[in-house]
């Protein structure tokens, strides 16, 4: 395939209007069976969560965390977190296959990582304010928020690393790539990140520990293919 007709074909809008249960697997729709990942995630994460509970685990704190103080109104990026993740899964698999394709894979390594990371490190946050210096619907939301949320298996924060997933597909996309709206994700997703330090839901080291994780995801999903596709380009040539 020419450079030409691949960058065609990456940015094709799906006609979904064709989808039967019999041509799921045609090269056209395959990719939807990259969205069965989202229940096994989940299943693995409630395993983790409510069905393999540890009688420890190990708290994440360092000395930065004391001096950042508790501020409710970061529920609102902490929030928009779940749209930002819906949104981009929504516009990429209407609009760039390619984009979705490569997010997926940088979610499933990324995503995968964090829970093998719970697994033989179980670990948890002891931040959540005792009580909140202010009364209005943010802090009322967060108190309810605490009672169900569990603050274990926050060390890498999969918060961080949802957020950075987005901007990356967003930046793999050709309708944002221009300047403007590169620096709307980018800082979209320094506010989804730090909410989480904000609302004492993660440590900063939960942040920092997503980093790499991120960095390992990119490589897998973005870097190697191109990497691979160039390779096999020059071949064929």
């Amino acid at each position: 395939m020419t450079r030409e007709k691949y960058e065609k074909k990456k940015y094709k809008a799906v006609d979904y209007r064709k989808l039967r249960p019999g041509n799921i697997n045609s090269s056209e729709f395959s990719h939807l069976k990259l969205l069965l990942f989202w229940p096994v995630f989940g299943f693995m994460f409630l395993f983790v969560e409510r069905i393999g509970v540890r009688s420890s685990y190990f708290p994440i704190h360092c000395a930065l965390d004391d001096r950042i103080p508790f501020c409710e109104f970061f529920l609102i990026p902490y929030l928009f977190w779940f749209v930002f993740l819906v949104g981009i899964h929504i516009y990429t698999l209407l609009f760039d296959v390619a984009a979705f394709r490569r997010m997926m894979r940088f979610v499933a390594v990324t995503y995968l990582i964090a829970i093998i990371v719970y697994l033989v490190f179980p670990n948890c946050q002891e931040l959540r304010p005792i009580e909140f210096a202010r009364d209005n619907v943010f802090t009322r939301f967060m108190a309810w928020f605490y009672t169900f949320d569990t603050n274990t298996n926050v060390c890498p924060s999969i918060h961080v690393i949802g957020s950075v997933a987005v901007m990356f597909a967003a930046w793999d996309s050709e309708r944002f790539k221009t300047p403007a709206w590169k620096t709307a994700f980018a800082v979209t997703t320094v506010l989804i990140s730090i909410s989480t330090v904000f609302l004492k839901q993660h440590s900063v080291v939960d942040v920092i520990a997503a980093l790499p994780v991120c960095a390992i995801g990119y490589v897998v999903a973005y870097m190697l293919p191109n990497a691979l596709r160039s390779k096999k380009h020059n071949v064929s040539i």
